[in-house]
C-alpha cells in the first residue's frame, strides 16, 4: 500500500528525537562522508543562496551554511515540524551561527520565486515524496540557470548479492535497533520505499523530463546509495 504524504510526515515527526543517532549507528558514520560528497557535487560557493530540500534535522543545511559563509544564505525546507525544531536548536548552538532560514513547506509546492537558488541539496528526501517527477520539476523551477543540485538517497543495488545483503541488513540490524527504541513500524517502511524508488538510470530520465540540461547518477556504497547530480540550462 502506498504511504500517504501525511503518514510520511507523521513518521518523521515520531523519529525526530533519535534521527541523528540512528543515522550514525545504522550507517557506521558513513552518512557523513556521503553528505560531504553531495555538498561537493552541488558546487555551492561562498556568497551563494542555497536550498537544502527535505532538510530533516539540518546536517546538510549546516554544511551548506559553512560552505557559503557569512555572505551567503541557506534555506532548510522540510514538512516535518519536529525535525525543523531540532534543526533550529542545532543551528543556534553553532558559532559563528550560519545564516539559515528554516521553512516548513511541501517539496511539491515551494514558497520561492523562479530562478531563486544558486545551488541545492536533498538528502534522503526524494524517495519519500509522493510525486518524484513533480518534485524534480519544482526543484528545476527554483534553481537559477546554470545552478546544480545534488540528491543523495538509498537505492536498491542492481546486483543480486548487493540486494540480498541490503535486505539482510534492514531485517536484522535496522529494524531490530529501531524496535528497541519503539520505532519498528517507522523504520520498517524503508524496504517498501526502496522497491518503489526509481533506479539511477530512471532518475536521470526523470530529471531530463523535468527540464534539467545535465543529469548524472553516481552509485556509491556498492549501489546501496546514490547521488543524482542535475544542472539547469
Amino acid at each position: 500500500m502506498m504511504t500517504s504524504d501525511s503518514q510520511v510526515r507523521a513518521i518523521f515527526d515520531r523519529i525526530a528525537p533519535v534521527y541523528d543517532q540512528l543515522n550514525d549507528w545504522l550507517s557506521l558514520g558513513q552518512h557523513r562522508v556521503w553528505k560531504q560528497m553531495t555538498l561537493k557535487w552541488c558546487e555551492a560557493k561562498a556568497g551563494d543562496v542555497c536550498l537544502d530540500l527535505c532538510c530533516g534535522s539540518g546536517d546538510m543545511a549546516l554544511l551548506l551554511g559553512r560552505q557559503v559563509g557569512a555572505s551567503g544564505r541557506v534555506y532548510g525546507v522540510d514538512f516535518a515540524p519536529q525535525l525543523l525544531a531540532i534543526a533550529q536548536e542545532r543551528c543556534d548552538r553553532q558559532y559563528p551561527k550560519p545564516d539559515i532560514c528554516w521553512v516548513e513547506a511541501d517539496a511539491l509546492n515551494l514558497p520561492f520565486t523562479d530562478n531563486f537558488f544558486d545551488a541545492a541539496t536533498m538528502s534522503y528526501g526524494l524517495r519519500n515524496v509522493m510525486d518524484i517527477p513533480g518534485c524534480l520539476q519544482e526543484l528545476h523551477r527554483v534553481l537559477k540557470p546554470g545552478a546544480s543540485a545534488a540528491i543523495l538517497d538509498f537505492h536498491r543495488p542492481s546486483q543480486p548479492y548487493g540486494r540480498a545483503f541490503q535486505q539482510w541488513y534492514l531485517d536484522n540490524i535496522v529494524v531490530p535497533v529501531a524496535q528497541q527504541l519503539g520505532l519498528r513500524e517507522e523504520y520498517a517502511y524503508i524496504a517498501p520505499s526502496l522497491e518503489r524508488f526509481p533506479n539511477g538510470l530512471r532518475q536521470v530520465t526523470l530529471a531530463r523530463l523535468a527540464g534539467f540540461a545535465i543529469a548524472t547518477h553516481y552509485p556509491i556504497a556498492s549501489g546501496m546509495m546514490g547521488v543524482l547530480v542535475v544542472t539547469k540550462a
